[in-house]
Formats: structure tokens, C-alpha cells, sequence
């Protein structure tokens, strides 16, 4: 899964990209290197399968909002979108009686629906991309306490809903790691091998050359957000199915950690540029980091101080990426 490009001088930025792809892997190793001298516990496989199915959902999202950002955008509400596509699944199938499988498919269109208003909103009401999904983000946490009357709905009463990522189709493996994995196969042939991601990189590239060229950047704006969309609600019908309940702040800063998980993986925020196995690797970062702090019993605080610095040098790689690429 190499990293996707729009058309420049071939190989011109290929070693670039290599570079940052081998700096967020060495990263990750030096991590888990790092958190198991400090804590032998670490390496423990119980830990270690933890971490992989903590990643699944920030994962999730970040594959989604690869999309996005790739075409020079941004999306904040995929946290709280996340959570309002798992309470709205819980207000179908367990407050209505709705067959939960029905319920689950509502909830997953939910999230397209979200995705929908922003895309029409950056596209065609031509709000900027921060502003727009800005209003989403509180709009969503707002729908989510109400709907679901500031208080958690459980699926204990839906056998089959914690299996969606507890259960183990392969040994070994929970499901929503590997439902993680199968979307990331799935967004790399759709990022490096459709007309869906040359598109979606050429408007991060030069949205005006895209437009001219005959393309309608504005309908396909809109279904690129509906598509992270998408993968927001399948993020979010993880995490409650990890939780076996829909919590009403459960995703709520988790926007933050997925931004970052692409950005360290190598897209750029200027648009033009992603890389899928990068966003994955980035988002195994993030949740080795937070996971290595709390087991070395690094007080909450520290630890959102530590993901903020994170954030903080992945937007200035990028942004030295960038000044290097514009040179």
C-alpha cells in the first residue's frame, strides 16, 4: 500500500514520501520498544490485541477523513458524528424494535447523511471546511445527548452486537481490528485505483484545473464527505459494540487523534497527497502513546499533553513537507 499522488514530475516526490512513511514506522517501533523497557507488561498479548482493537476505531475514522483532507479539507466532526451514528443505531434497534442488523444499516446511513450536509455545505454554500464541519461537530453531540436522553443505550438485550468487534472470525484477532484492516484494503484501491481517488486528489492538487477540465468538483465534494461519513458511523457502531452500550460522549476529542493519525501517515493537509497504510500507522502511534502512558500510570493530563505535542510536530513535518515540495 504505497502512498497516492496526484500527477507531478514522476518521482519527484517519492523519496519524500518514503521518508515519512519510514519515519512513522521507526516511530512506532521506537514506541513499543520504549513503553516495553519501561513495562514489561506491555508486550503482553492481552495489551498488545487491546491496543489493536483501541485503534479500530480512531482507524476507522481516520481512513475516512483521509479522503477529506486529501482534497484540501478538513472534517471535525467525525468524534461526535461517530457517536451519533451509534446512538441513533441504538435508537433504531433497541428504542424502536427495529431488527438490529436494520438498525446497524440507519445508523451507517446516518453517517452518510452527515457526511452529506457537510460536503453540500463546503460545496455548494461554499462554507469553509473548518466552519462547516465545526457545526457539525456540535450539532451531532447535540443530536447524541438528546436522542439518547443524556444517558448510555445497551445492546445486552442483541446477541450478536458485541461480536461485531469482539467476536473473532480469526483467532486470535477481534473483529473490529480485522473490520479495521478490510476498510483500509478497500480505501487504498479506492484511493490509488478508481476514478473516486484520482478525483478526490486532483481537487486537493488544484480544485480550479479539476473543475476546468469538465469535472463537477462540487457533486463529487459532496460524495467524498458522504463517504467519510460513512466510515464516521461504521467507527462509531465499533466503538458501542466494544462498549456493548452507545455512550453519549464516547467519541467526543477522539476527532482530534484521528486528524493527527493522518497526518502522521503522510497526507497533507494542503490536499494532493495521501497515503492510506500511513493513516493506519498513524493511528497505531496514537494509540500505542496513549496506551504506553497509562500503563506506566501517567496521570490523564500528561497524557493529552503528549498526544497535543504529537499533533503539534505532524503539522510541522507537514507543513516543512509542504514549503519543501512548493520549492
Amino acid at each position: 500500500m504505497s502512498e497516492a499522488k496526484t500527477a507531478a514530475p514522476k518521482g519527484s516526490l517519492n523519496w519524500k514520501s518514503w521518508i515519512q512513511q519510514g519515519l512513522a514506522v521507526g516511530t512506532l517501533v521506537l514506541l513499543f520498544i520504549f513503553f516495553s523497557i519501561m513495562n514489561p507488561n506491555f508486550m503482553q498479548w492481552s495489551n498488545v490485541s487491546g491496543i489493536l482493537l483501541a485503534t479500530a476505531g480512531i482507524g476507522i475514522m481516520a481512513l475516512g477523513t483521509t479522503f477529506v483532507i486529501a482534497t484540501g479539507g478538513i472534517d471535525l466532526s467525525i468524534g461526535t458524528g461517530s457517536t451519533f451514528a451509534a446512538v441513533m443505531t441504538g435508537v433504531f434497534a433497541v428504542n424502536m424494535g427495529l431488527p438490529a442488523w436494520l438498525g446497524v444499516l440507519l445508523g451507517v446511513a446516518s453517517g452518510a447523511l452527515m457526511g452529506f450536509v457537510n460536503g453540500f455545505n463546503v460545496a455548494f454554500l461554499k462554507i469553509p471546511p473548518f466552519i462547516a464541519t465545526l457545526a457539525m461537530m456540535m450539532v451531532a453531540q447535540g443530536l447524541g445527548l438528546v436522542l439518547s436522553g443524556v444517558a448510555p443505550i445497551y445492546f445486552t438485550d442483541i446477541e450478536w452486537f458485541s461480536g461485531i468487534a469482539l467476536g473473532e472470525l480469526i483467532p486470535g484477532l477481534p473483529n473490529g481490528v480485522l473490520i479495521m484492516f478490510v476498510l483500509a484494503i478497500l480505501a487504498w484501491v479506492v484511493l490509488s485505483r478508481t476514478k473516486f481517488g484520482r478525483i478526490d486528489l486532483a481537487i486537493g492538487s488544484n480544485e480550479e484545473a479539476t473543475r476546468l477540465s469538465g469535472i463537477s468538483t462540487k457533486r463529487w465534494t459532496v460524495l467524498i464527505y458522504s463517504v467519510a461519513g460513512v466510515f464516521t458511523a461504521i467507527a462509531g457502531i465499533v466503538m458501542a459494540s466494544r462498549l456493548s452500550s452507545a455512550q453519549p460522549q464516547m467519541g467526543v476529542g477522539l476527532e482530534l487523534q484521528a486528524i493527527a493519525a493522518v497526518i502522521i501517515g503522510g497526507t497533507s493537509l494542503m490536499g494532493g497527497r495521501a497515503s492510506i497504510i500511513g493513516t493506519v500507522i498513524g493511528a497505531l502511534i496514537m494509540s500505542v502513546l496513549i496506551n504506553g502512558l497509562r500503563i506506566m500510570g501517567v496521570q490523564s493530563e500528561w497524557q493529552f499533553v503528549a498526544s497535543g505535542v504529537v499533533i503539534a510536530i505532524a503539522v510541522w513535518f507537514d507543513s516543512l513537507r509542504n514549503r519543501g515540495s512548493s520549492t
